[in-house]
C-alpha cells in the first residue's frame, strides 16, 4: 500500500509557492495590521504543520515587516495542553493528530498559537458534523477509529473516487484478522518522511505503528485528514477487497480480493510482493 498527498484545488491556488502561505489581505489603508495567511493541506501531520507555523513565520518577518505572535514553539506547546474534542474515547490529552482540521487559515500578528489552534477545533466540530456515522455505530466502531481509518485513507489516496475502496480494504482486513500492512503507519511512528526509502531495520521496528507486525488500527490517527476521507471512513464501499497496489500512474490503485492476483499486479508495476 502507499501514500501519497492530497490537496483540494482550493488549497493548491493558496500554496502557489509549495511550502507555505502568506499573504497581506488587509488592503492599502491599513497597512499596519496585515492579516497573515497559513495552509495547512490535508493529511498533514501536527509535526508538520507545527514546522509550516515555523515557516509562515518566517516569511512574514522577511516579506511582509510583521513579526507575528504565533511561533512554532507556541504551537508545539499548545498541541500538548489543549485537550481533544469530547466524544472521541481513547484520544488522549497532548495529542490533537487527527483533530487539527486541515485548511487555509487566516490570522493576525497577534494572534497567539492557542486561538489558531482553537479555530482548527473548532472547523473540525464543523466537518465532523456532517459525517453521518449511523453505519459505523452499526458495525460497532467508534468514533475514535473512523478518525483514524480516515487518516490513513487520506495518506493512501490520491484519486477522490478511490478514498471507500480504501476504507473497505482497511475494514475487510481487520475484519479477518489481518496487518493492515500501510507503511505510511510505520513512517508516521517512527517520523521517515516520503521521500526517504524505508529499510528494512524500519519494516522491522517494533512501533505500535507498524502494520506489518501489528494487527488492528494504529494507536493515533497518523496525520489530520479532510472531510471526503471523513465520510469514506464512516462508509466505505461494499467491496471484498483485501489489497489494493499503486498503479504505474501513481494516481490510482488497482484492487482485488485475491492474493495470487495482488503479487501478479504488484510485479506487472515492479513492486514486490
Amino acid at each position: 500500500m502507499f501514500r501519497r498527498s492530497l490537496v483540494t484545488a482550493a488549497l493548491l491556488a493558496a500554496l502557489a509557492a509549495g511550502t507555505a502561505f502568506v499573504a497581506d489581505t488587509a488592503g492599502a489603508t491599513t497597512p499596519a495590521s496585515p492579516k497573515l495567511g497559513i495552509v495547512f493541506p490535508e493529511g498533514m501531520t501536527a509535526r508538520q504543520m507545527t514546522d509550516r507555523v515555523s515557516a509562515v513565520r518566517r516569511i512574514a518577518i522577511a516579506k511582509r515587516h510583521v513579526r507575528p505572535a504565533l511561533t512554532a514553539k507556541g504551537y508545539a506547546a499548545a498541541l500538548v495542553h489543549v485537550s481533544p474534542p469530547r466524544g472521541f474515547a481513547g484520544a488522549k490529552r497532548g495529542n490533537l493528530e487527527g483533530f487539527l482540521f486541515p485548511s487555509l487559515y487566516e490570522f493576525g500578528a497577534s494572534t497567539t498559537a492557542t486561538e489558531l489552534i482553537d479555530r482548527q477545533l473548532a472547523a473540525f466540530g464543523s466537518a465532523w458534523s456532517k459525517v453521518d456515522l449511523g453505519a459505523a455505530r452499526a458495525a460497532g466502531t467508534t468514533p475514535y477509529q473512523v478518525l483514524i481509518v480516515a487518516s490513513m485513507v487520506e495518506r493512501e489516496t490520491v484519486a477522490p473516487e478511490e478514498r471507500p475502496l480504501v476504507a473497505a480494504v482497511i475494514y475487510n482486513r481487520l475484519a479477518k484478522g489481518m496487518p493492515l500492512g500501510i507503511d505510511a503507519t510505520i513512517r508516521y511512528g517512527l517520523g521517515i518522511p516520503g521521500t526517504r526509502p524505508l529499510t528494512k531495520a524500519d519494516l522491522a521496528n517494533n512501533s505500535p505503528y507498524n502494520t506489518r507486525l501489528h494487527t488492528g488500527l494504529p494507536p493515533t490517527p497518523i496525520g489530520n485528514p479532510g472531510l471526503a476521507s471523513m465520510r469514506a471512513a464512516a462508509h466505505p464501499a461494499s467491496v471484498d477487497y483485501l489489497y489494493y497496489v499503486r498503479m504505474p500512474d501513481k494516481v490510482h490503485h488497482f484492487f482485488t480480493a485475491d492474493d495470487q492476483e495482488f503479487c501478479k499486479k504488484a510485479a506487472e508495476y515492479g513492486y514486490s510482493c
